[in-house]
């Protein structure tokens, strides 16, 4: 079985920070890219980073310079670092990874909610 297994997630006040984990757990596949994506209730579905085995960084304008990515390759594993976090950011984060020949595996994590309030 493979599956996106995601931590992070939580209460945190404006201003503060949280570091999202996404591992890709029981993979048969080899992971070329992994990244995440965000979706407030009522909302699309918003793209906020991601980064390929080769290290190569996607961040959304949205989070850029308070959000970053980074990867460890050997643990499939790929972070999010949110420092200064506004309510806006408040959301169900989601682990997104693809792999296989041809990037034809398309994996979604089950989501881990972040909630910014005073």
């Amino acid at each position: 079985q493979v599956q996106l297994v995601e931590s992070g997630g939580g209460l945190v006040q404006p201003g503060g920070s949280l570091r999202l984990s996404c591992a890709a757990s029981g993979s048969i596949f080899r992971v070329n890219a992994m990244g995440w994506y965000r979706q407030a209730p009522g909302k699309q579905r918003e793209f906020i980073a991601f980064i390929t085995d080769g290290g190569i960084t996607n961040v959304a304008d949205s989070v850029k310079g308070r959000f970053t990515i980074s990867r460890d390759n050997a643990k499939n594993t790929v972070y999010l670092q949110m420092n200064s976090l506004k309510p806006e950011d408040t959301a169900v984060y989601y682990c997104n990874a693809q792999g296989g020949t041809g990037n034809l595996v398309n994996l979604w994590g089950q989501g881990t909610q972040v909630t910014v309030s005073s």
